[in-house]
Parts: structure tokens; C-alpha cells; sequence
């Protein structure tokens, strides 16, 4: 492979990532373990946690902090195993006025890295279907039928912030009359639902 090929295919790669890459998929792209370092020396790459990096010159977009974390929630294969959550997932989805101070992301049972966690991340652990997620450029944010689910489940947000945001994902139609109907009626869920919304509804 040369090295135009090889950059090529980490630009791919990074490109579908808000820029960033991992490196192991640096070396799938062809890039020695051993030039990690010249790259690094000649501003062509940025790092940015232990084993990700991001391009330098590509440019950062406003979610770039969502796209970097949601890949260092990787397993050792690089396949992204963690979803953002809680507060963070109403966040991401424009519901409440709620200006979380962490970022809450969701792993597998099971799901451990070797190091710290990073400061700004707060780990749930839980295992969420494919289809309760949405996919977005190098993250996953879990939709928010489940995400009130979670919330109800932790009882970290004040009825008024829960109350806001159920209401704003049922004005814009993302979540539905039936879902809504759904929640009030869930095992272990339903009750503490309602008592949130109370006659908000």
C-alpha cells in the first residue's frame, strides 16, 4: 500500500469520525506503529487520548467532544460499544433546559478498559439494542423513548426538567402518543412516570 493510499483511507476513516482515529485503525491504514510519532512531531495528527488522535487539519465540528469520547468507548476490536445517555441524550436532542456537567454515556454489562476514566464521562452500564440508538458522525445517542426509561430508572433529573423535555419529544414527534401511553403502563416504570408528569399532560 502506499502512502498516498494509506492516507486516503485513514482520511475515510477519520472523516466518518468527526476526524478522529484510533491507532489501530491507523495501522489498518497502512500507518506503522512506529511513525506515530513523526506524524505527531509534524502536526499532521493531534493527540488527543491515550492510543485516539484526530487529524489536524480536519475541521472540528461542534460535536467534535461527542465523536472523540464515543470512541474511546471502543472495545479492543475498535467497534464502538458505548451510546450517549441520560441528561446528555436530551441534550443531544435539543429536550429540556438541562446543561449537564458530565457526559453520561451507556456500555454494555460487562464493558471494561483498562485506565482511568476520563473526568468529563460518567459510565452507565446497561445493554441497549441497536434500534433504541440513533447514529451520528463517530457517536451514537440512544433515542428518547429509552432515554426516559433510563431516567425514571435513576431518578437524576428534577420532574420539572423530566416534565419539560417529555413534552418538547411530543410536540416535535419524537416520541410518540403511543410510546407516551407505553411508559405510563411499563412494569417498574409506569408509576414513577406517571408521579413525574403528574397533570403536566
Amino acid at each position: 500500500m502506499t502512502k498516498i493510499d494509506s492516507e486516503e483511507k485513514l482520511f475515510r476513516i477519520a472523516a466518518s469520525q468527526g476526524g478522529y482515529f484510533t491507532a489501530r485503525q491507523a495501522k489498518q491504514a497502512g500507518f506503522s506503529d512506529n511513525n506515530h510519532s513523526f506524524h505527531l512531531r509534524a502536526g499532521n495528527w493531534v493527540r488527543e487520548w491515550r492510543g485516539i488522535y484526530r487529524l489536524a487539519r480536519y475541521p472540528l465540528q461542534d460535536d467534535a467532544q461527542f465523536a472523540l469520547w464515543g470512541i474511546w468507548a471502543s472495545d479492543r476490536r475498535g467497534e464502538r460499544r458505548g451510546a450517549y445517555s441520560h441528561e446528555t441524550a436530551l441534550s443531544l436532542f435539543g429536550l429540556s433546559d438541562l446543561q449537564p456537567t458530565k457526559l453520561h454515556i451507556t456500555v454494555p454489562r460487562g464493558y471494561r478498559r483498562h485506565g482511568n476514566i476520563p473526568e468529563i464521562l460518567c459510565l452507565h452500564h446497561a445493554n441497549v439494542k441497536a434500534v433504541e440508538c440513533e447514529e451520528r458522525n463517530g457517536y451514537r445517542v440512544i433515542r428518547p423513548f429509552r432515554t426516559f426509561v433510563d431516567l425514571v430508572r435513576a431518578q437524576t433529573v428534577s420532574p420539572e426538567f423530566f416534565r419539560q423535555a417529555v413534552r418538547q419529544a411530543l410536540e416535535r414527534g419524537i416520541l410518540t402518543r403511543s410510546q407516551y401511553r407505553t411508559l405510563k403502563e411499563m412494569p417498574r416504570v409506569g408509576r414513577r412516570f406517571r408521579e413525574l408528569m403528574g397533570e403536566a399532560l
